[in-house]
């Protein structure tokens, strides 16, 4: 699966973890920035990473700043964007299967590496349940119009 992913200058470290954990996994992924700690505005980088998912270009995408909040405000700014700061397993899975979330969202201040590593996988792996579920990212996405 192609993903696009992006931080800020607070998600700096763990993009870096998760950018290494990608390369050892099935995915490809292309890192959109930051690509150091300077301070940096987040909505730029959710801007690209949101654009290149809702191009079609990329399956999925991943950002990554301090709370996860203003990235995920800034991504659904973006049509066709379905942006979930996702914290644990539960709400990773829920995100694909009720929602359609196609950009996850870590805030670094409240995940650690191993842990968003492990909620990545599952993520990723995780499907849409389609049925009312379906119905509902329908009356979403047509909010956007």
């Amino acid at each position: 699966m192609k993903i696009a992913i992006g931080c800020d200058h607070g998600g700096f470290r763990l993009k870096t973890e998760l950018v290494r954990f990608l390369k050892t996994s099935r995915h490809s992924a292309k890192d959109f920035g930051a690509f150091d700690e300077k301070s940096c505005d987040y909505p730029l980088f959710a801007a690209k990473v949101g654009k290149a998912v809702a191009s079609g270009k990329f399956k999925r995408g991943i950002l990554v700043c301090k709370t996860g909040i203003g990235m995920a405000i800034a991504a659904n700014k973006i049509k066709n964007v379905r942006a979930a700061v996702v914290h644990d397993m539960k709400t990773a899975v829920s995100s694909r299967q009720h929602n359609d979330c196609n950009v996850i969202v870590f805030g670094s201040t409240f995940i650690k590496p191993a842990k968003a590593k492990a909620v990545l996988k599952i993520w990723l792996a995780t499907r849409s349940l389609g049925g009312r579920h379906r119905r509902r990212v329908i009356q979403m996405n047509k909010l956007e119009e």
